[in-house]
């Protein structure tokens, strides 16, 4: 005969299987994110021989192309594709239009990236055998969609005032918070 008496250290069985489980869940979390990549943005690179080789070749030919390429894989969607114009990347490396429309011919004319128009606006599309940013699902879609950089400087003069009010702003909220944790 069973008494209803319990041992204050006996562990009723369901009690313990869900202690189980409930520990079981715990491993399965922090092993997803220890092996979960801190990084948010990121570009696949090909590191097969030949693609190694071309990217040394147009460090060496002209480190502005290289610059521009660099610039373009680290900007471009999940589809390969970037809009940017010459005076975005002018104001971000300090070169001239003319530097950068000979590194935009250099990397056309060898294949890194093909441009096409868009109205006035470019759309660069890195060469998919070189970078990649999205899983190979997408590999057979790399010449649709497109990450857009603006330059303030290319936009109308009240757009420009309300970036410069907008950065205004930020950079005092910025200012705010430290002097209130001091």
């Amino acid at each position: 005969m069973k008494s209803d008496i319990r041992v204050p250290d006996e562990v009723n069985p369901v009690e313990r299987i869900i202690e189980i489980k409930n520990q079981e869940i715990a491993e399965i979390v922090e092993h997803y994110e220890k092996k979960k990549s801190p990084y948010k943005k990121w570009t696949q690179q090909n590191n097969d021989e030949e693609a190694q080789e071309a990217r040394f070749w147009l460090m060496k030919k002209s480190p502005i192309a290289y610059c521009v390429m660099d610039f373009l894989a680290s900007n471009m969607d999940r589809y390969n594709a970037v809009i940017c114009s010459y005076r975005v990347m002018q104001e971000k490396f300090g070169y001239s239009r003319a530097a950068f429309s000979e590194a935009i011919k250099l990397l056309r004319e060898h294949n890194y990236i093909d441009v096409k128009k868009t109205g006035t606006s470019n759309v660069y599309m890195i060469n998919k055998q070189l970078y990649w940013n999205s899983w190979g699902t997408n590999y057979a879609y790399a010449e649709f969609g497109a990450n857009i950089i603006i330059s303030a400087s290319e936009q109308d003069r009240a757009t420009q005032e309300q970036i410069k009010l907008e950065i205004q702003k930020r950079q005092e909220v910025v200012v705010k918070k430290k002097t209130k944790k001091k």
